[in-house]
């Protein structure tokens, strides 16, 4: 009984009891939303797009910037290319032929925290918007960002809204990534347009997202500029602004910009282990004096580390232990019937989270339309973000303070892998028995 219990009531307590609050929370905040006043006088804005073999995308980028309802005259763009092998330089140079932006080519060292680092000391914006170089910006996304610092003076760094592409969704025909390609929708979505705005609430935001991210340059140039002895340097930057300057960092919900969605599972599997690593980096280096599990209510890090990779390790030995419990004569049908009565308490924090993300999407039509015909995803949701949390722990496995460089096996070679060493121990257990 107990096994039960402390099986249905981590859950219950650690994710459905805050989804519920949280839901409740968001729903009263944003019930009268208001426009942000345009000012007098626009500011002049730097757009800092960091430049690696982004042959096949960078002009899509640099015109969305065109396409964008901020005024051409008041932006300048600095592309930071890092050591591109392919004809991102063309794309460049056509670009600059044909949108007539204020732009300029500048060769840094490889890395992207090195590229941004070169670029913030050349701009000359009031603000600094950084991008990556192979998503668009959706129209209003710029002037979103610029009326918010500007009528929030309290506000020094903002995240923007992460999306995958419906689009390329939309023409993906293959069913099994097609799939995969709509619960990265759904997860994005709620990640920013749920959790995210609920983080924003308390000031406790995670992680500016590195595709997307903005900054007041008086704020930039007080830090220790981005770290590049870490894979996490956007988390890292937003742990400077926050906990080492005291200043405030939210998400401008109503800036979006599109990414590709993922292109298969590989690449899932390799994006989830590089996040793990970046974030357990620099948990350990602001962690570092202040870990103990006594600070669990007044530290959102620690809280957040041991809901997020904790609670990771006991959903994976319940997964074994019931297949124990099977081989123990334990009931297969009440095994079954927890299984799905957990499953469907994480389908309701979906359509809990499902609701709020409706409600911030209305100022975008075509967005709330796609998202609305794939509310079923919410039944889906719980198993890809159980496999995204496998994802996660091998992530923190592949951690070695020996090998600096993240785990870069794929995830066919890694099954490879660990395929051989399971047959080598049931050789092994047969020998013994022998």
């Amino acid at each position: 009984m107990g096994f039960w219990l402390t099986w249905i009531l981590i859950p219950i307590i650690v994710e459905i009891i805050p989804a519920f609050i949280s839901a409740i929370v968001l729903v009263q905040k944003n019930r009268h939303p208001e426009e942000e006043p345009v000012p007098m006088k626009l500011p002049f804005i730097t757009i800092i797009v960091p430049v690696y073999n982004s042959e096949d995308t960078l002009y899509n980028c640099l015109k969305s910037i065109k396409d964008s309802t901020y005024p051409d005259k008041l932006i300048q763009v600095i592309l930071a290319d890092n050591q591109s092998t392919d004809n991102s330089f063309g794309e460049f140079a056509r670009a600059q032929t044909d949108l007539g932006l204020n732009m300029q080519l500048m060769k840094t060292i490889k890395g992207k925290a090195n590229a941004l680092n070169a670029s913030i000391y050349q701009s000359i914006g009031t603000y600094i918007i950084n991008i990556d170089s192979d998503g668009t910006l959706e129209k209003n996304a710029l002037m979103n960002v610029v009326l918010k610092f500007e009528n929030h003076l309290d506000i020094s760094a903002m995240t923007g809204t992460i999306l995958p592409r419906k689009d390329m969704i939309k023409r993906t025909k293959k069913f099994s990534l097609k799939l995969l390609r709509k619960n990265e929708y759904f997860e994005y979505a709620q990640a920013f347009l749920s959790g995210r705005v609920i983080e924003s609430y308390s000031d406790q935001i995670f992680t500016m997202s590195g595709a997307f991210s903005s900054f007041r340059k008086s704020t930039l140039m007080k830090t220790f500029m981005y770290d590049t002895k870490t894979l996490g340097e956007d988390t890292e930057m937003t742990f400077q602004i926050r906990d080492r300057l005291k200043q405030k960092v939210l998400i401008c919900t109503d800036a979006i910009f599109y990414i590709d969605p993922i292109s298969n599972l590989d690449e899932l599997y390799r994006q989830r282990q590089r996040w793990q690593r970046g974030e357990l980096e620099v948990a350990h280096s602001y962690m570092r004096n202040d870990s103990a599990i006594k600070n669990f209510f007044n530290n959102f890090l620690i809280r957040r580390m041991m809901i997020d990779h904790t609670f990771i390790f006991p959903k994976m030995i319940w997964l074994f232990a019931s297949f124990v419990l099977l081989f123990l004569r334990y009931s297969p049908v009440i095994l079954g019937i927890s299984y799905v009565i957990i499953y469907f308490l994480y389908v309701l924090v979906s359509t809990l989270n499902y609701f709020c993300v409706k409600m911030l999407l209305k100022k975008f039509q075509n967005e709330l339309r796609f998202y609305t015909r794939i509310s079923w995803v919410a039944l889906t949701l719980p198993m890809y973000n159980f496999i995204c949390s496998w994802f996660r722990l091998i992530g923190s496995l592949n951690v070695s303070e020996k090998n600096k460089q993240w785990n870069s096996l794929s995830f066919d070679e890694e099954s490879k892998h660990a395929l051989k060493v399971v047959k080598k121990d049931i050789r092994n257990l047969r020998r013994e028995k022998d």
